[in-house]
């Protein structure tokens, strides 16, 4: 993935430093929990969405450094909240904040990491980026909600499933996307263009993650793989393998139970991947990917348009 972003490399090291900066607390508990957060790592692709996005405009580090931060503080606000929420001990092979400090310092971190993401945003007054960011969090907010809501509904439909991921993944992607081109004066027609781009790379994104979640090697993966049949969370696998499984009754059995057994997680996954929920997933996930880079067609020619094209086919086939 790093050598994707060998054009923004630079610009990625300045923005991983001025993350260490602006977590850096009187309070020493502060400074330490969200220091572990940005050194166990992650893709950063929030905020190299938005450098990519940046480079169609009138490209200044300075115009675009304290949105890119703004980003990733976003999502790791959601992470150390996600860690809390499924009781997770483990991401990216590193031990949580949750596993560490405990529920109640992981929620304050959580909300004082999205605090200064705000101090960040604020600097762009008169700018459609302070709005969309604060929908889209709101959006986010309503993906994870409905999440929980369906959590163990085996009627979700592929309508339910998609209004989900597309709050609580691809509209950050999107909005990333969208406003490192307006942060840098690029014109409507271009950031709006990106932003789609984003929505689409974000839903393929999701669905990739949701596919990895049952074939993933652990050790790669960072986390134990079906976490999410464990937690009773219908992902589009699953949806098609209860639509088009001859052992429909006994997928419904197994993720009806909330505690199941390691066997019985390891039996629905081979129950989804005989049915072909794979197969499906991926090809869906594909059709994204295709409506991607469609988007970037009418944009000019420039190397990192190029970068956009090889990050989304990169997006369907990770293996982590």
């Amino acid at each position: 993935m790093k050598k994707l972003f060998d054009e923004i490399r630079s610009d990625l090291e300045i923005v991983e430093a001025e993350l260490m900066e602006v977590v850096k607390a009187p309070d020493p508990l502060l400074t330490d929990t969200a220091t572990h957060l940005i050194k166990a790592g992650g893709k950063r692709l929030r905020p190299a969405f938005s450098l990519l996005g940046a480079k169609f405009g009138d490209f200044e580090i300075k115009k675009v450094l304290p949105l890119a931060v703004a980003l990733e503080l976003i999502h790791m606000a959601t992470l150390v909240h996600d860690d809390v929420v499924d009781s997770a001990m483990t991401r990216r092979g590193a031990l949580t904040v949750k596993a560490m400090w405990g529920n109640k310092i992981s929620t304050h971190i959580g909300d004082h990491l999205f605090g200064q993401s705000l101090i960040l945003l604020s600097s762009y007054q008169g700018s459609i980026i302070p709005p969309v960011l604060a929908d889209t969090s709101v959006k986010m907010c309503e993906g994870e909600i409905y999440q929980i809501s369906a959590s163990y509904d085996t009627n979700q439909t592929l309508r339910d499933y998609f209004y989900r991921i597309k709050r609580k993944t691809a509209l950050l992607i999107a909005a990333s996307s969208q406003l490192g081109a307006v942060a840098c004066g690029a014109s409507p027609k271009t950031h709006l263009a990106l932003r789609r781009y984003g929505n689409h790379v974000g839903m393929a994104f999701q669905i990739t993650d949701d596919i990895l979640d049952l074939t993933a090697e652990q050790k790669r993966l960072g986390k134990p793989i079906g976490g999410d049949i464990r937690q009773g969370i219908i992902t589009l696998p699953v949806i098609y393998a209860l639509a088009n499984s001859a052992d429909r009754d006994h997928i419904l059995h197994l993720i009806n139970k909330e505690n199941k057994s390691d066997e019985e997680v390891f039996e629905t996954i081979s129950i989804v991947k005989d049915c072909g929920g794979l197969e499906y997933s991926s090809r869906i996930a594909q059709r994204y990917i295709s409506k991607a880079k469609q988007e970037l067609s009418p944009l000019p020619n420039i190397p990192v348009k190029e970068t956009l094209e090889t990050i989304a086919d990169f997006i369907s086939f990770r293996n982590f």
